[in-house]
């Protein structure tokens, strides 16, 4: 038998998504819960582990201690903001079960191995990038020397094991969704902008695309573009159907779904024949024959990164699409009927007040009908913090998030503070959610979808409490700023 193995995404900040299969680690506007689709792969390949989802299952550092104390192996996916939180938590369950092995896995600890090693003695290897056959390959009794991939200390020294070979064939691997069913409750998992319950999954690794801001290619999936056979999707996806007939929505979760038109058109020819509702990621160089083929094998939604209106900004994170493909995009989607769910982010390279009134202006243009708003993240690992580190433009104390998990702007430019990159954020949602087209249209969704209308007065509360929060936080640093200037005679 192998070790008995807990596969943790660990407790942290209320309503955090970050850790395991976090697109973008923070807590949100509203309460918001991803997979963790990376850890249900290594988990269902041994037998007698768990996959333990903390944040989304509301299991505190307490409960999840005590639950440490009956496995030998605990695998952790930790993120750069909830990483101290996470060395407590394994110190806390080294404490109470000495004999226990940790391995930390993420983006954080593949691009800082030695220094997470190092800050966190209790841990006693971290894989870097992927992790599925590493750690089921400890589990099973093969020497820690021998597995590639693996960083530990010896002897005080750091040792680095060859980096693993990119896992190419993706159906060898299980089905994360057996996973979900053995050891998740569907009904704990919520995004404002999907249909609930949902279930998501990935069809592909990797991303082709170089955005320079984008954490999972450049850490932990890779540039590399590998997919699963149409055949396999479907297979899963019929089977899920079974598992769960109260799903209202699937959603696919990959670096960029459609990013290739003939294997995308592949599968939803596989798809159309199970009558599903499903929702994906997209870039907005995906034609209309393409989104039409989509449409008709049942997706409803896409989520974009529009990331900025400012063609230099665009350019400047290597974004590889133009203002003017945005806007056909966009029309061609509207033209079909598939919702958007457009993503913005304040505060990258080049960015200015100006630039800043261009994004929310050009939001308003397309009119999608929701967006999130998120500050410019340098994650170590990105060539975004490389530039920034190398420019000076990292804040001081390079806080990613509050005490609440709350985004704080740890990047600033010349002429334009960190504090106003994150007061345009509450700018931006206000000045687009507060215009009459876009707040008649949430009034219409709840007067006529009443099983959304208890969903959408809660998720308003939650954006107003938030933004409330926000706008203190802002006026707390704007008021710092102003009494440390110093007096002019």
């Amino acid at each position: 038998m192998p070790l008995k193995t807990l596969f943790l995404n660990p407790p942290s900040f209320e309503n955090f998504d970050g850790g395991a299969g976090s697109r973008w680690p923070a807590t949100r506007e509203i309460e918001s819960y991803w997979y963790p689709v990376w850890l249900a792969y290594p988990a269902g390949m041994l037998e007698g582990s768990r996959l333990l989802d903390a944040p989304s299952h509301h299991v505190s550092g307490e409960e999840t201690i005590q639950i440490a104390k009956d496995y030998e192996f605990l695998v952790l996916f930790t993120s750069t903001p909830g990483f101290p939180g996470d060395i407590r938590l394994s110190q806390a369950i080294k404490a109470v079960n000495p004999k226990i092995k940790i391995a930390f896995v993420g983006p954080h600890v593949t691009v800082l191995p030695e220094k997470s090693l190092r800050d966190c003695p209790v841990i006693d290897f971290i894989v870097r990038k992927e992790f599925d056959y590493a750690v089921t390959d400890f589990a099973k009794g093969k020497p820690l020397e021998e597995i590639p991939g693996a960083s530990f200390l010896r002897n005080g020294e750091i040792v680095h094991n060859p980096d693993a070979p990119q896992i190419q064939d993706l159906d060898a691997l299980p089905h994360v969704t057996d996973v979900y069913k053995r050891d998740l409750d569907v009904t704990r998992y919520n995004v404002p902008f999907l249909l609930y319950p949902y279930v998501s999954l990935y069809t592909t690794r990797g991303c082709p695309a170089l955005c320079t801001f984008c954490l999972w290619p450049q850490t932990l999936s890779g540039h590399a573009w590998r997919k699963r056979s149409a055949a396999d999707v479907a297979a899963e996806m019929a089977k899920v159907k079974q598992f769960w007939p109260e799903v209202r929505e699937f959603f696919f979760d990959d670096d960029t779904f459609n990013i290739q038109k003939a294997r995308t058109i592949e599968l939803c020819a596989k798809l159309k024949p199970l009558g599903l509702t499903w929702s994906c990621t997209s870039r907005v160089t995906t034609d209309f024959e393409t989104l039409k083929a989509m449409k008709d094998a049942g997706c409803r939604l896409l989520i974009v990164g529009y990331e900025s209106g400012d063609p230099q900004i665009l350019k400047n994170i290597k974004k590889g699409a133009t203002i003017e493909r945005a806007r056909q995009f966009t029309k061609d989607c509207h033209k079909l009927g598939l919702v958007i769910h457009g993503d913005f982010i304040m505060g990258l390279p080049g960015e200015t007040h100006e630039t800043i009134n261009n994004t929310i202006a050009f939001a308003k243009e397309l009119d999608v009908e929701t967006i999130q708003v998120s500050v410019a993240h340098g994650y170590p690992g990105t060539e975004l913090y490389d530039d920034a580190v190398k420019n000076g433009f990292i804040v001081g104390d390079n806080k990613m998030v509050d005490e609440g998990g709350h985004q704080l702007a740890h990047i600033q430019y010349p002429g334009l503070p960190a504090d106003d990159i994150l007061s345009a954020v509450h700018r931006f949602y206000d000045e687009y959610y507060f215009r009459p087209k876009a707040a008649f249209r949430i009034l219409r969704k709840a007067a006529f979808n009443s099983a959304d209308r208890k969903r959408l007065y809660k998720e308003a509360k939650s954006f107003l409490k938030l933004r409330a929060s926000r706008n203190k936080l802002v006026k707390q640093h704007s008021d710092a700023a102003s009494a440390a200037e110093p007096v002019k005679a």
